[in-house]
């Protein structure tokens, strides 16, 4: 039987093993880096972990950079504390101010899509096909279509690309793409679709947004008043990307319910700005309804720009404050002189309302004055809804 050989042992035609030098402070205090992203070879890695248990300074350096790699997992819990980054962007932008900001009435829409880019980070491959019950409303009817969390990540997409092609920027329906409404908008891109919508739709999603914002901070001050024409409506691009804003947050929402994720609301700022442009469209919509008959007929006419017969609007809590609605004209101007009526709501609640998530009936919860005025301005609200 023979024995095993042991290599370390000198003998003759036997080469000794050259002894390699010890690494200095300077070379391991180099390789630290190397070493929490564990890029290190093993001599390397056995080197520097010897060397930081008898060497402080770099024990605590090593430690600072295995937490750093840490924040660079994608596959991280994201519940962190929801001020962090605000706190993070404050401390950057006091140090070195922005070349190119982000103009104020693009921050909602920048908030809210990355706040759904962190939700869509944190859910796993399966939660993408789990069903969302889309909600709205419909010629004063509750309606409703199920999707995937996927599909409503494409419901954003095609609906954002109007916005993206009054920039000048790539539709994702296509170029050449005929006037279609919102809803047309979505049910194209889904029936375009090779095969059902996954993961792979965060991607696209994303960088329609990043470029979005990016295109309009470098545009100028003048582009916020660019017209952005739906099929049956336009907007002022600053309101359109708040509006986008808005839908963002809703139907992010939708995706946390159906995952049961935790999602607060927008921040109070961005919320107040939500509920204001609510608010400003509600005598247009109330008009549209009157000519359809499905409101009650005007009682007092008065021209542009004079104050009429009005709604107040009392909105509390996050993001509140007070609206005076025309009820007559929609070119007249709100009157607290002139209010017939009060309606108080809480803000989300009234939120809820104009994404066609709770009905008029179940919204108000103070009501005073004119019920007609009351009605009619409720179930405007609900009008603004849409898929």
């Amino acid at each position: 039987m023979t024995g095993a050989h042991d290599d370390t042992e000198e003998g003759p035609g036997v080469e000794p093993r050259p002894v390699e030098p010890a690494l200095t402070h300077g070379v391991l205090k180099s390789l630290l880096g190397a070493w929490a992203l564990s890029a290190c070879s093993a001599g390397e890695s056995k080197a520097v972990e010897e060397h930081l248990t008898s060497c402080a300074p770099c024990a605590d350096e090593a430690l600072r950079l295995r937490d750093a790699v840490s924040l660079l997992h994608e596959d991280r819990d994201l519940d962190l504390d929801p001020l962090l980054r605000s706190r993070v962007l404050e401390n950057c932008l006091g140090r070195r101010p922005a070349r190119i900001p982000i103009p104020e009435w693009v921050t909602p829409y920048d908030a809210e899509t990355a706040r759904l880019d962190a939700l869509l980070r944190d859910i796993g491959e399966a939660e993408w096909h789990a069903p969302v019950r889309l909600r709205w409303y419909e010629d004063d009817r509750p309606s409703h279509r199920k999707a995937t969390v996927a599909g409503v990540l494409g419901h954003l997409m095609a609906v954002d690309g109007v916005v993206s092609s009054a920039l000048g920027l790539d539709d994702p329906l296509g170029a050449g793409t005929p006037e279609l409404s919102p809803t047309e908008r979505t049910e194209a891109f889904w029936s375009g679709l090779d095969r059902p919508a996954g993961r792979t739709l965060r991607g696209p999603w994303r960088q329609q947004s990043h470029t979005l914002i990016r295109t309009v901070s470098f545009a100028g001050r003048g582009v916020a008043d660019l017209t952005v024409t739906y099929k049956d409506f336009a907007l002022p691009l600053r309101d359109a990307l708040l509006e986008r804003a808005f839908e963002c947050w809703v139907h992010a929402d939708d995706i946390a319910t159906a995952v049961d994720y935790p999602y607060a609301p927008p921040s109070s700022v961005h919320l107040h700005g939500m509920i204001d442009l609510a608010a400003r469209l509600l005598p247009a919509a109330l008009a549209g309804r009157r000519r359809s008959g499905l409101a009650s007929p005007p009682r007092g006419l008065v021209e542009a720009g004079a104050p009429g017969r009005s709604l107040h609007l009392e909105v509390e809590g996050a993001g509140g404050g007070h609206w005076y609605i025309a009820l007559d004209s929609p070119a007249a101007i709100g009157s607290p002189d002139q209010a017939v009526a009060q309606v108080a709501l809480d803000g989300v609640e009234f939120c809820q309302l104009v994404a066609g998530h709770v009905s008029p009936e179940e919204a108000a919860v103070g009501q005073d004055g004119d019920r007609e005025a009351i009605r009619d301005v409720l179930c405007a609200a609900a009008s603004l809804s849409r898929l």
